[in-house]
Formats: structure tokens, C-alpha cells, sequence
């Protein structure tokens, strides 16, 4: 799974399935990518929704990479 952090804006999640938990509401999603909010202003939490631009969110970019066994 790699994880890449974009400067100022969201973070780029790459995978093959996702299971999201929010609450006790469940999805599974079948996508390559995700992008999830890191601004905290997305109405669609915790999926970016582009506020990040709006606020003038700013943040260092960076990838976290995790191998799998």
C-alpha cells in the first residue's frame, strides 16, 4: 500500500480494496485509489472533497510506502 502525503492538499492512498469505517456505517470500495482529507473541512469525511483548497490548507508532501509480507 502506498500512502502519499500531497502538498497541501489530500492524502493519495493507493490499493486494490478498502473497507471504511466510519462509525458504524461500512463501505467497501473496489478502486485503485482513494483520497482522504487531511484539511478537516470536507463535508464527505474522510474522502477529500477539495475544501482543502477554499481554506488555503498548507502542509509539507511526503510517501509513506508499506510492504506487504
Amino acid at each position: 500500500m502506498r500512502l502519499e502525503f500531497l502538498e497541501n492538499g489530500p492524502i493519495r492512498v493507493e490499493g486494490r480494496r478498502f473497507v471504511v469505517r466510519v462509525g458504524e456505517k461500512e463501505e467497501v470500495l473496489e478502486r485503485p485509489r482513494v483520497f482522504l482529507c487531511r484539511c478537516g473541512g470536507s463535508a464527505n469525511k474522510p474522502f477529500c472533497d477539495g475544501t482543502h483548497k477554499r481554506l488555503g490548507f498548507q502542509a509539507a508532501g511526503g510517501v509513506l510506502e508499506v510492504e506487504e509480507a
